[in-house]
């Protein structure tokens, strides 16, 4: 029996290695029928990502740091945004291979992702694919978005950037070539900032996905919805979202058993946390008035209702991918020092229920979702 189990082992081994070193993502329990939260592997190097699929292929995306980053390090090596691809959420993940070049030239700088990126260490984080589908020219083109903190600290511009792909595994920017690799310094109206930053589909049809961001100094958020190339603001939008203030890391879906959008986000915000709380907030109207339930009493903390975990599963709350339809809550299982090469990156199911009681009813509180590590 010994023999024969070393056997199968080396013949698993074997199987991998003929993949390419293709990685399987390890998963939880959950009971039959239902989503269950998965981890992907640590060895991808993909971090503050997202899971999406395109095609009936799924794709991860991140930022690594494998190469060397070290967050607010001067003259840091900055490793680039990466993706992998695999049959289904739960692997087997290809090798990561680099959207752009770390050595590509930004054009609304002139220098290279590496200095923009690395050079003062702030960074570049929060790569997110959308698809040109369904609204605007709806010619399927897919755009890269990313926000490079050093924009802002420099000359006070918004962070982000938008960057045409010629493919979900890109390559992206201008030195894809045709038939879209482009790149757009995105003009906006609300989300003027800095901060981690997501997408929000809208549930109307022939409608632009939302941008909803993190703002500097009292870190609150603000929405604002694409225009139709998908590379900057259509001037609709708002500022302080449900008069949150220091959060980050939004995301959100529209969920159709409710009939509502759900807003979630890192509360409080922090830098690599190993443990900090998500909130919500919920609206019917997308860039109309959001709610996060208040708390009464005296010295109350403000997020006492509005938190769905108090640490996250041990990490910090980045944004929310949608996957054949199931909203999933990405979660970096940071590791607390500023090269992150180690941390894995999770995926928590998000279902909602109708929340119970209201504030000072007296009664139980139920939120309408919660966090299943």
């Amino acid at each position: 029996m010994c023999r024969i189990g070393a056997l199968l082992a080396v013949l698993a081994l074997s199987f991998v290695t003929f993949l390419g070193g293709a990685s399987t993502a390890q998963a939880d329990s959950a009971p039959e029928g239902q989503p269950v939260a998965f981890s992907l592997p640590a060895s991808l190097d993909l971090h503050d990502g997202t899971v999406q699929k395109f095609n009936g292929t799924y794709y991860a995306y991140g930022t690594a740091y494998a190469c060397g980053f070290h967050w607010q390090v001067a003259n840091t090596p900055w490793c680039g945004f990466k993706v992998s691809t695999a049959p289904s959420l739960l692997g087997p993940w290809s090798t990561p291979q680099l959207l752009f070049g770390p050595n590509d030239i930004d054009p609304y700088t002139g220098q290279t992702w590496q200095v923009e990126c690395g050079g003062t260490g702030a960074g570049c984080f929060n790569a997110r694919m959308i698809q040109r589908s369904g609204w605007g020219a709806g010619d399927g083109a897919w755009i890269l978005w990313f926000n490079s903190p050093a924009d802002f600290n420099r000359d006070r511009s918004n962070a982000y950037n938008a960057m045409g792909c010629n493919g979900p595994a890109g390559p992206c920017g201008p030195t894809a070539g045709a038939p879209n690799g482009s790149y757009t310094k995105p003009s906006l109206k609300f989300c003027t900032g800095n901060g981690d930053m997501g997408f929000i589909d809208s549930v109307t049809p022939g409608a632009a996905p939302a941008l909803v961001c993190t703002m500097p100094g009292a870190l609150s958020l603000s929405i604002e919805e694409l225009n139709a190339a998908g590379v900057g603001g259509s001037g609709s939008g708002g500022v302080t979202v449900a008069g949150l203030k220091n959060i980050e890391s939004p995301g959100g879906w529209y969920d159709r058993a409710s009939g509502q959008y759900f807003l979630t986000y890192s509360d409080p915000g922090c830098g690599y946390c190993t443990g900090t709380g998500t909130g919500y907030a919920t609206t019917t109207n997308l860039y109309g008035t959001w709610v996060a339930p208040p708390n009464l009493g005296f010295g109350q903390p403000a997020n006492g209702r509005r938190l769905i975990s108090a640490n996250s599963c041990g990490g910090q709350s980045r944004t929310v991918s949608v996957v054949d339809g199931q909203a999933w809550q990405g979660i970096d299982l940071w590791t607390g020092d500023r090269n992150q090469t180690g941390a894995r990156m999770m995926f928590v199911p998000l279902n909602s229920s109708p929340a119970s009681g209201t504030p000072g009813d007296g009664q139980v509180w139920r939120p309408p979702l919660a966090l299943a590590c």
